[in-house]
């Protein structure tokens, strides 16, 4: 079905997690009812001489009447035609007892009649079209001729990967390849322009131009939330390297993005994002972060809004992280509300540690701001609470409040260390 596969099974989704339940066409509809094969499968196979684990039920559609037969085929290792009525009527009577009505037809059957998969599960869907063929019973084909027929039949499927690989491979070098014709004019315009708005006019501008260039939507929903004349404190749930970026094209405000200090290890991203009221916060020294959070009121007393992720890192893994204090601390003590961004799309078009852009929708979804309630940290966890909850709520990725991402790990070995 287009770029899906349609397995045919029944299932439901629920966080995150798809459970299935049955496959579509095992179930046998008759007379308004439901006719699961399974029980009746296993019974049969009880029967002394039939083989266990080679019992097919199935239903064939009747063309007269439009409704459907169920059919009985069971294999055996028997011969005589006294033993095979027997057997065919001890079939008869257990399914009727378990039905309610006889079944329409009863096939005995030899050896290796019944299909299965290799794993070695039932394929009624094969083994009903080999009874509506009338190919019950007749000799197999030799097995040169099976394996030319598997290998032909394989060729249009293999084709078609191949081609969605091809694609996808050419859109990727594509999408780098208007990545870095616009990056460096993008940093060097960004560094050299003298006025801050004209500089984030410059990113949003080259950010929306690249989704342009990529045929990426961008959607964006909630913007009346974002506050007019108070800066805030923004938190979104981070997925993807794409997330900074979707947020300079899609929130028509300027703000500050809180970055980890390592970026200033190199003098290309550092400049960049001093340009652009970057503030850097250290995140394994647990000593610097009264420090870091004084440095962050500041900023946000000073009326810049301040953009958090407040998961500190991504994984391929979907799901949301726990979050992290600073932002909540900080909009605590400067008195500003929170704002959860919900941010979607990224982590399905770039995925961590992963250099093969694909093509996808991005979403941003503004929620209404909360403010803090109190000034201690009792307060703070209590804004954490309720933005996580709100940015949960529509992320659409399960919880994963209880995992400890590798960036908690590594500070709580370097406070062992110590």
């Amino acid at each position: 079905d287009g770029e899906w596969l349609d397995s045919g099974d029944l299932a439901y989704m629920a966080g995150g997690d798809v459970y299935l339940t049955s496959r579509v066409k095992d179930i046998i509809i008759r007379a308004g009812r439901n006719i699961y094969p399974y029980e009746v499968e296993e019974v049969v196979g009880n029967i002394v001489g039939i083989r266990k684990g080679c019992v097919a039920i199935f239903g064939c559609r009747e063309e007269v009447s439009g409704t459907e037969r169920v059919v009985v085929l069971a294999e055996t290792r028997e011969t005589a035609e006294t033993t095979l009525a027997r057997l065919r009527t001890q079939v008869i009577d257990v399914a009727t007892d378990l039905l309610g009505t006889p079944p329409d037809d009863v096939v005995i059957a030899p050896p290796h009649t019944v299909l299965k998969t290799s794993s070695g599960k039932i394929r009624r869907a094969g083994s009903r079209e080999l009874y509506e063929q009338g190919r019950i019973g007749a000799p197999q084909r030799a097995v040169w001729r099976q394996f030319l027929r598997l290998s032909l039949a394989g060729l249009l499927p293999q084709w078609r990967r191949a081609q969605r690989m091809l694609g996808d491979t050419l859109y990727a070098a594509y999408a780098w390849s208007l990545f870095w014709i616009l990056a460096p004019f993008t940093w060097l315009t960004v560094v050299c322009t003298p006025v801050s708005s004209w500089r984030w006019a410059i990113m949003r501008g080259a950010a929306r131009l690249l989704a342009r260039l990529t045929r990426t939507t961008l959607h964006a929903e909630g913007l009346e939330h974002l506050p007019a004349s108070q800066p805030c404190v923004i938190v979104c749930n981070h997925s993807s390297y794409l997330d900074g970026m979707l947020l300079v094209a899609t929130l028509p405000m300027p703000f500050s993005f809180v970055a980890k200090q390592e970026f200033t290890g190199h003098l290309r991203n550092r400049l960049f994002l001093q340009r652009i009221d970057a503030v850097f916060v250290e995140r394994f020294d647990t000593r610097r972060g009264v420090a870091d959070v004084e440095q962050l009121v500041k900023a946000a007393v000073a009326g810049r809004s301040l953009s958090f992720f407040p998961e500190g890192t991504f994984t391929r893994m979907p799901g949301l992280l726990p979050f992290r204090m600073g932002a909540f601390v900080t909009a605590v003590e400067a008195g500003l509300p929170v704002l959860p961004v919900v941010i979607r799309g990224t982590r399905s078009m770039l995925r961590g540690s992963s250099s093969f852009p694909r093509r996808g929708s991005l979403s941003v979804t503004v929620c209404p701001p909360i403010k803090p309630q109190g000034s201690d940290w009792e307060a703070a966890i209590r804004l954490r609470d309720a933005a996580r909850g709100e940015i949960q709520r529509y992320c659409g990725e399960p919880d994963l409040d209880h995992e400890t991402p590798l960036v908690e790990k590594k500070m709580q070995q370097n406070e062992g260390g110590e």
